[in-house]
């Protein structure tokens, strides 16, 4: 695998996406605008998303963000949850593992 390139299997297990090979300054074909309007209508189905999950009682979800530091991560966050009850919410942020952490073999 050359360096910089990231190979993600998706949920139905093809594999194939290079990050290398796409335009970090690419947008998809939104703006500002468009990504505001969408953003809000997303906001709504994740309230109502959340409000089932928490009805039902038995199922939750888990969100990972991985990436390096200032790749906005924060900011990301701030927007998706935005549109949630935070109590329902419960955010955790996961630093470098301490000389003990590391010593357990479950890590």
């Amino acid at each position: 695998m050359r360096p910089w390139t990231t190979r993600i299997a998706s949920a139905s297990g093809r594999r194939g996406f290079e990050l290398a090979t796409h335009d970090t300054g690419d947008t998809a074909g939104t703006g500002k605008k468009s990504s505001a309007a969408d953003r809000e209508k997303d906001l709504e189905r994740l309230d109502g998303l959340q409000e089932r999950l928490y009805a039902e009682g038995r199922r939750s979800l888990l969100v990972v963000f991985q990436a390096m530091d200032a790749a906005g991560k924060d900011g990301t966050i701030e927007h998706v949850m935005s549109g949630l009850n935070p109590q329902g919410v419960r955010v955790t942020s996961f630093k470098q593992p301490t000389s003990t952490e590391l010593a357990h073999d479950w890590l």
